[in-house]
């Protein structure tokens, strides 16, 4: 079972992803925050395999999560998720350690196929 954590400040946009993933087969949801603290403290006890992870948070931002986590859990797979992707964001996620950059208003619908190929893999 592929473990998957949502870390996203709009509740709205928070129940969309689970609506799109909770279905995915082999791919569980096993957490979800709001803001930089929650969300760190919540991988590292959940200790999923792969985070989808906001750009902009509540008191802060998802780098300072991937940053505070990334190097503690290393295995953990992030994907970055935002309205801003230009190339220096995708720069400085990709030095801290995300895999990958999913433009919300272009590939939000694509996030199911991709969870569901991870989780068959």
């Amino acid at each position: 079972m592929h473990k998957v954590f949502l870390v996203e400040d709009s509740l709205p946009v928070r129940e969309r992803l689970v609506l799109l993933l909770e279905s995915v087969p082999g791919a569980r949801i096993v957490g979800q925050a709001a803001d930089v603290q929650d969300a760190i403290a919540a991988i590292l006890a959940a200790r999923p395999d792969l985070v989808l992870l906001d750009l902009r948070l509540e008191h802060g931002s998802g780098l300072d999560v991937l940053r505070a986590v990334h190097g503690a859990e290393p295995q953990i797979q992030f994907y970055m998720l935002s309205n801003f992707t230009t190339e220096p964001y995708r720069r400085q996620a990709a030095r801290l350690g995300a895999c990958g950059f999913f433009d919300k208003s272009r590939d939000f619908d694509r996030l199911r196929e991709f969870v569901a190929q991870r989780a068959a893999a």
